[in-house]
């Protein structure tokens, strides 16, 4: 008896004829209940088995809540273990840094979850963040970037509700205390560091990029940051992935080459390293950085030296360079230029 039992338990079963089959165990299930469901879906020959298998796993009682997926034969005891150790189906959705609610929008579609409309429309509603943010007016900025371990069932509020969750946690006390004490409201910390967030992905250089904005903004010089003209483009339909000296003068709160100060709010979801430089920016004197084209810029303190920088890593640089890989961009200097 005990020699047909082992062998019952151990023995692969696959009694459905689909490529995959889930199973949801409920909080609160029964062993029996959680037996029926097996067997219905096919996971389990029968009742008794399971229960041998429960039997000689000793793992009766830590079986755990969920949905499952079973793609292939399985012993009946495997299946207990896999219920015991939580395996729990889950889709790995990844939003990097420095993405727009739209953005954000196209990967949650992607992945099957619901239109985009849908995470968009979830995306609008500030009061979601009101706490922390009185001033917010949606979510932009406050959608933490990471990845996310979601039911297939998961709509775009619940996952709406982890970002803002997992933002919450982001945004320590010490970051909070950290703004204050250089006069940035939450609202003003998110949104300088959103800026920051799309003018550098390298590491070291987000603290001296928010010395530069941080350093302007103290002497109520113009922020002339591209990003924000290029946010104002998307929100009105208009950008096609150029910037234009004609796009500088777009009539738009979010141009900071016609409105003084910060946008009226973040231009993309900051990560961790982002607001941590808007927070705590370099002890730096800059006021003006241009790219070098190989993913770094160079910083100047006056204009004399900025001017230089431009005229050889923008203008020579592109100069040098065959028409088809000049810039579409190259006639008009920026004072932040990336």
């Amino acid at each position: 008896m005990a020699a047909w039992a082992n062998l019952r338990v151990r023995t692969p079963y696959r009694g459905y004829s689909g490529v995959e089959q889930f199973v949801e165990v409920l909080p609160g299930s029964g062993v029996r209940a959680i037996g029926a469901k097996l067997v219905a879906a096919g996971i389990v020959p029968d009742t008794l088995t399971f229960r041998l298998a429960l039997w000689s796993s000793g793992q009766a009682r830590t079986l755990k809540a969920g949905e499952y997926r079973f793609d292939q034969a399985m012993s009946p005891i495997d299946v207990v273990r896999k219920l015991a150790r939580g395996e729990v189906y889950a889709i790995s959705v990844t939003f990097p840094e420095g993405l727009t609610v739209s953005d954000m929008a196209g990967i949650f579609q992607s992945h099957g979850f619901g239109p985009a409309r849908s995470f968009v429309a979830a995306a609008q509603d500030a009061s979601r963040i009101a706490a922390v943010d009185p001033a917010a007016t949606s979510l932009e900025g406050y959608l933490f970037p990471e990845t996310y371990a979601l039911s297939r069932h998961a709509d775009a509020h619940q996952l709406v509700d982890l970002m803002v969750a997992r933002f919450e946690q982001t945004l320590t006390p010490d970051l909070r205390r950290a703004a204050a004490a250089r006069g940035l409201s939450v609202h003003a910390l998110v949104t300088l560091a959103s800026i920051v967030e799309k003018e550098t992905g390298k590491a070291d250089e987000r603290p001296l990029v928010a010395a530069v904005y941080q350093n302007r903004l103290r002497l109520k010089m113009p922020l002339q940051c591209d990003p924000t003209v290029i946010y104002a483009l998307q929100r009105a339909g208009r950008y096609d992935g150029n910037l234009r000296r004609a796009d500088l003068a777009v009539d738009s709160p979010y141009n900071t080459y016609r409105y003084p100060g910060l946008p009226p709010g973040p231009i993309a979801a900051p990560g961790r390293a982002s607001l941590e430089a808007a927070a705590h920016p370099a002890d730096a004197a800059y006021l003006y950085f241009v790219s070098r084209n190989d993913g770094t810029h160079v910083f100047a303190k006056t204009l004399e030296e900025h001017n230089r920088n431009v005229q050889k890593y923008q203008v020579e640089y592109f100069r040098s360079r065959r028409p088809d890989q000049r810039s579409p961009h190259l006639s008009f200097s920026r004072s932040t230029s990336k």
